[in-house]
C-alpha cells in the first residue's frame, strides 16, 4: 500500500471548548488510485490533505507513505519527503512572478542535490502539459488555465509517488477542467497516485474512487 492513514485525527482548541477538523479518519491508497474527496467547505478537506503532505502534525494516528511514518519526521526529513515522495498542487496560483515558466518548474529540483538535468526534465514536463511554448513566459502573461499546468509541471519534477491536489480546477473553465482532470487521469494511469480535493462533482468521474468527508469524517462511496 502506497499510502496508509489510520485513525487520523486533528483537535484544534477554541477558547474553553475544542473541536476535531479531522476525525479518526482512515484511508488506504495504492500505486495508480485516483481518488477524489468531495464535501462542503470547513469539512477538513484540505486539513487532512496538508496532514498526508507532512505540513501539519496530526494530534493522534498515523499517516506512512511507503511505509514511512510522515509524523515522526524532523522537519528537514519532512521536507525531503515533500521534495522526493509529494506532488503539492495548492489552491490559487503560487508560482513565482519574478521567475519564467521554466524556472517556476524547475524550483523543486534545486532544493535537494540530484542527478539529471532539470531543464530538459522541466520542458518535458511542460510539453506533456501542453504548454512548452510558455517556457520563457512570465506569469503575468498567463492565463488562469496556463497557471495551473504551471503548477502541475511544477508538482511533477521530482517524480513523486503521490500527487496532492486541493482544489485544482476551483477557478478554470469548462474546457481547461476537462483537461486537467484528463491529464490527471494519466498521471494516475502511469502509476502516481493522485488525491484530489474537489467541489467540482463533474471531475470525479475522472477518479477511481470518490470519498466524501462530512465534519471531519471521511467516508468512501461504494464503486458503482
Amino acid at each position: 500500500m502506497l499510502l496508509e492513514i489510520k485513525d487520523l485525527t486533528k483537535e484544534y482548541i477554541r477558547g474553553a471548548a475544542s473541536f476535531r477538523a479531522v476525525d479518526q479518519v482512515s484511508l488506504s491508497v495504492s500505486q495508480g488510485d485516483f481518488v477524489s474527496i468531495i464535501g462542503r467547505s470547513g469539512s477538513g478537506k484540505s486539513t487532512l490533505l496538508n496532514m498526508v503532505a507532512g505540513l501539519i502534525t496530526p494530534t493522534a494516528g498515523s499517516i506512512a507513505v511507503d511505509g514511512q511514518s510522515i509524523p515522526s519526521l524532523s522537519d528537514k526529513e519532512a521536507s525531503r519527503y515533500r521534495n522526493s515522495k509529494i506532488g503539492y498542487v495548492p489552491q490559487g496560483h503560487s508560482v513565482l512572478s519574478n521567475l519564467t515558466v521554466l524556472d517556476n518548474v524547475r524550483v523543486p529540483f534545486c532544493f535537494f542535490k540530484r542527478k539529471g538535468d532539470g531543464s530538459l526534465r522541466a520542458l518535458s514536463l511542460l510539453e506533456q502539459v501542453g504548454i512548452p511554448h510558455l517556457a520563457q513566459a512570465y506569469p503575468k502573461q498567463l492565463s488562469g488555465g496556463e497557471l495551473r499546468r504551471v503548477s502541475i509541471a511544477r508538482a511533477l519534477i521530482n517524480d513523486p509517488v503521490l500527487l496532492i491536489a486541493d482544489e485544482p480546477t476551483g477557478d478554470l473553465d469548462m474546457h481547461t477542467t476537462a483537461d486537467i482532470m484528463k491529464l490527471f487521469r494519466d498521471i494516475s494511469q502511469k502509476g502516481t497516485a493522485v488525491l484530489m480535493v474537489t467541489h467540482e462533482l463533474d471531475t470525479i468521474s475522472f477518479g477511481n474512487r470518490t470519498c466524501v468527508m462530512n465534519s471531519g469524517v471521511l467516508t468512501e462511496r461504494p464503486a458503482t
